[in-house]
């Protein structure tokens, strides 16, 4: 069933359904109040007089979100410019994003729900799970402060936060450096890989290899951002070699041991 749907009796949701969505997030509630809580949408609070919404939990948990992943995609990227970790941002806190990790959590199952919102599909409406998210990150903070709940919501958006990082908009040095090995040497690169960490705050770590010499090397919380990295240091270690030798060479042309002739006006 999902959510309540009238009776007084189901004003708590059922405990095997938070049970299950405890587990799934990786929390224990201390409080276990504070999931009911996330839980509750203003449409079952419309039916059952003396319930209180979800709303302020969604607003604390808002706040939650874009510092955490603020914070997260700051240090990850220090390259990227701050319009470009601004759609980064917008991208991964999206009510659509938020709504598909909702659905992997099942989370529309354990929703509180009215009985009209109930029959007209609110526990799959994607407003509706958004907010329910924000409420729950709010509801995890209030349970165990921000140790909790980073580790718990960059385990659920880091892979979403790389791929965003590395489509529109990202910076692809892996494709980048790809194209300057080409022209400059007779094979490509290729990444040896490296992990430490428990897997819910796992850090990857990447070294980039061309002819045999270790070009460059990067850190991550995934493989395909540790390699990025690596791959960002290479190209960028790479152009300057190849803009120092260029500039070298024009200077040794332009001087007159280069052969070329001197102007006397």
């Amino acid at each position: 069933m999902s959510g309540g749907t009238g009776a007084d009796a189901d004003a708590v949701a059922p405990a095997d359904l938070q049970a299950a969505l405890a587990a799934r997030l990786g929390h224990t509630f201390a409080d276990p109040s504070l999931l009911d809580l996330a839980l509750t949408h203003r449409s079952f609070c419309a039916e059952h007089p003396g319930h209180t919404s979800n709303e302020r939990l969604e607003f604390l948990g808002d706040a939650v979100l874009g510092l955490v992943v603020t914070d997260h995609i700051f240090a990850s990227y220090p390259h990227m410019p701050e319009g470009e970790l601004a759609k980064l941002r917008a991208s991964v806190v999206s009510a659509a994003t938020l709504a598909e990790v909702a659905r992997e959590l099942d989370l529309g199952a354990g929703l509180r729900l009215g009985k009209g919102e109930a029959a007209s599909g609110g526990a799959d409406k994607r407003s509706i799970l958004a907010d329910a998210i924000e409420a729950l990150l709010g509801a995890v903070y209030l349970d165990g402060g921000m140790a909790a709940v980073r580790p718990l919501l960059l385990s659920l958006l880091h892979d979403r936060i790389a791929h965003a990082a590395d489509g529109p908009g990202g910076h692809d040095f892996k494709t980048r450096l790809q194209e300057l090995a080409a022209r400059h040497y007779e094979e490509l690169p290729s990444y040896q890989l490296s992990d430490e960490g428990p897997d819910h705050e796992k850090r990857f770590f990447a070294t980039v290899y061309l002819a045999g010499e270790a070009h460059g090397s990067g850190e991550g919380p995934s493989k395909k951002q540790a390699e990025q990295a690596a791959a960002h240091a290479a190209w960028s270690q790479l152009v300057e070699q190849f803009e120092d030798a260029s500039s070298s060479g024009a200077e040794r042309d332009a001087s007159p041991s280069g052969g070329e002739r001197k102007s006397y006006a």
